[in-house]
């Protein structure tokens, strides 16, 4: 059985002190929630207002982004040690907004997959979809290509430790969600994927998240199918009573 993690992605909303009006109401709302991991991820400058809120608590703390490289002159970045020494426990990496607003790229995702994983962060892995791949039915192709950029290099033990997050760029932000069908689609052929690199019981047993204008109303079905471990919430993340009744779908 696949544990569920239900993950926020607050991108570029919240400030400390918003952050933590926001766990003071999300908190109580999750307390009594068994079975599944919950994890927020707020922007670099409120992970210690989180980690303060959330200590206790059975909600985990993650960034959006981390650097390949311990330390160095590398200005405006921030690195795995960095994240782990304050408590953070996962990290996004290669959003669909990091790939197509700042160009990132199947190699930088390899290379913060491995750094994050040296550092003991759990990485949440996203590949996806533009619209026009999807119109052009090339949706498994692009899949296909970021996973073997990507992720296929990792050893059997790495892969072991990451969650994957699907993304249809095309529903991310949009108000358009894919149907549970065509999500579970994806998630299976991303399954499939792990299945030929990495044999059938590391396939069975990696998480898939499905990420893309998540809603409590359409939260239920989309965790009612079987390929999909979970959400990657973004505007319904922001509110506690909308993500908590996500998270307690």
């Amino acid at each position: 059985m696949r544990t569920p993690v239900m993950a926020g992605n607050w991108k570029m909303y919240k400030n400390a002190a918003e952050t933590s009006a926001f766990f003071a109401k999300f908190n109580p709302a999750v307390a009594g929630t068994r079975g599944r991991e919950i994890v927020i991820c707020p922007p670099f400058v409120d992970l210690p207002a989180a980690m303060d809120a959330a200590r206790g608590s059975n909600v985990e703390i993650g960034a959006q982004n981390v650097y390949w490289e311990k330390e160095g002159a590398f200005t405006g970045e921030v690195s795995a040690p960095m994240l782990t020494a304050i408590g953070v426990r996962w990290v996004i990496i290669a959003h669909s907004e990091r790939r197509h607003l700042f160009h990132e790229t199947d190699e930088t995702a390899h290379k913060k997959i491995v750094a994050s994983l040296a550092a003991g962060l759990k990485p949440i892995v996203c590949v996806g979809e533009l619209l026009a791949d999807r119109e052009a039915d090339n949706t498994e192709s692009v899949l296909e290509r970021q996973f073997k950029g990507g992720i296929a290099d990792l050893s059997a033990e790495q892969f072991a430790r990451i969650v994957i997050a699907y993304e249809p760029v095309w529903a991310i932000g949009t108000g358009q969600t894919a149907t549970p069908e065509m999500a579970s689609e994806a998630h299976a052929f991303i399954r499939d994927q792990a299945r030929s690199r990495f044999g059938h019981d590391a396939a069975q047993a990696v998480r898939i998240l499905y990420g893309g204008s998540v809603k409590p109303e359409n939260a239920k079905e989309l965790m009612a199918q079987e390929d999909i471990d979970g959400v990657l919430v973004g505007g319904a993340s922001l509110k506690p009573d909308s993500f908590a009744a996500i998270v307690n779908y």
